[in-house]
């Protein structure tokens, strides 16, 4: 056996990711230019990362939440993001993107991004970045809201993670149109994570979005599939009788499959979301003010935590919990150290 042969028998993903790399960069004329920068991380290090993949229209690094110095600050390490389109087609009344969205044409609508310059960046940023990462395809949209026609982000975007094997791409939804994902050959880089809620919070807050068992029997296909599955139960509401209807929650969830992690996040909204959403029913559950806007009083918030993490560990023997842009607080009341968070959209 030649060395070559050799090489492919003992590494075959190094080969797959040389072949790639020679296909790609004969495919792109001008290289999308990778920029970094220098940030200060959860712990007090500085770290040169990945800022952003040309223009930072397709992949930017989410650094809207400056390192915690107050109590009241909110914790979110910077992670990547992959907008590979803008909007979602469910309507939750509270969705951020009512506000963030609220001076385009097409509002929250799904509006899918040129996909060659999409392509392109993608390609960039596999080729270039050298600490591995995780790209979140789903901070500014629905990552499968586009399965099931003719635009699958899921059919082009995947295989070229699979491609390689150091970056990995993370598809947060509230979907169940997985076909797309079960005929993949791989999906060793694929991370998918499920947005969840009490099945009365969803119901009235949530509306068009799959139901909440549809959603796990999703999860459930893919993770009997092999695949890495990540749970966020957020935003969480202190409804009446809002213990028993989380912890059927996470009963149901775990009678189904076990997650690789969980993420536990409150209600809370952004003055623009507040402004530009015509449900404002939620808002009467927010009465304390952050650097991330309204949140829920705190003592709401951690007995909320408390008892599903509590719950968690005493039943499931589960304890792989993070919080998403909860405050230095709640992480020191709770007695959780948010400097080593590891939490849904990080590695």
């Amino acid at each position: 056996m030649d060395n070559e042969s050799a090489n492919k028998k003992n590494n075959p993903m190094s080969h797959t990711t040389m072949l790639f790399k020679q296909k790609t960069l004969s495919s792109i004329k001008a290289t999308p230019k990778i920029r970094y920068k220098k940030y200060k991380q959860l712990d007090g290090s500085t770290e040169v990362l990945v800022q952003k993949i040309s223009d930072g229209s397709i992949i930017t690094r989410f650094d809207k939440t400056p390192a915690p110095g107050k109590k009241t600050d909110v914790v979110c390490p910077h992670f990547l993001e992959l907008k590979w389109a803008t909007g979602c087609p469910y309507n939750c009344s509270w969705c951020y993107l009512k506000g963030t969205f609220r001076f385009l044409p097409y509002k929250t609508k799904p509006h899918l991004k040129n996909s060659k310059k999409t392509k392109e960046h993608i390609m960039a940023f596999l080729l270039q970045a050298h600490k591995p990462e995780i790209l979140n395809s789903g901070e500014l949209a629905d990552s499968l809201m586009y399965e099931g026609n003719n635009h699958s982000f899921v059919n082009y975007a995947v295989p070229m993670f699979e491609s390689q094997n150091k970056h990995k791409i993370l598809l947060l939804t509230k979907s169940n149109r997985i076909k797309n994902l079960l005929k993949l050959p791989t999906h060793k880089q694929v991370i998918a994570s499920f947005s969840l809620n009490a099945i009365p919070v969803a119901l009235k807050w949530e509306k068009g979005a799959p139901s909440i068992k549809q959603r796990i029997v999703a999860m459930k296909t893919l993770f009997n599939e092999g695949y890495e599955i990540r749970v966020r139960i957020d935003p969480m509401v202190p409804i009446n009788d809002w213990e028993k209807e989380y912890l059927e929650l996470i009963d149901l969830l775990f009678d189904s499959l076990k997650p690789e992690r969980i993420t536990l996040g409150s209600l809370r909204g952004l003055q623009s979301t507040i402004n530009n959403t015509l449900d404002k029913s939620w808002v009467e559950y927010l009465s304390e003010n952050s650097n991330w806007g309204k949140k829920v009083e705190i003592n709401a918030r951690v007995a909320m935590y408390k008892k599903l993490c509590s719950y968690l560990k005493k039943k499931y023997k589960y304890s792989n919990v993070a919080l998403c842009k909860e405050t230095v607080a709640v992480w020191d009341i709770l007695k959780k150290n948010y400097r080593k968070i590891r939490c849904n959209c990080i590695w």
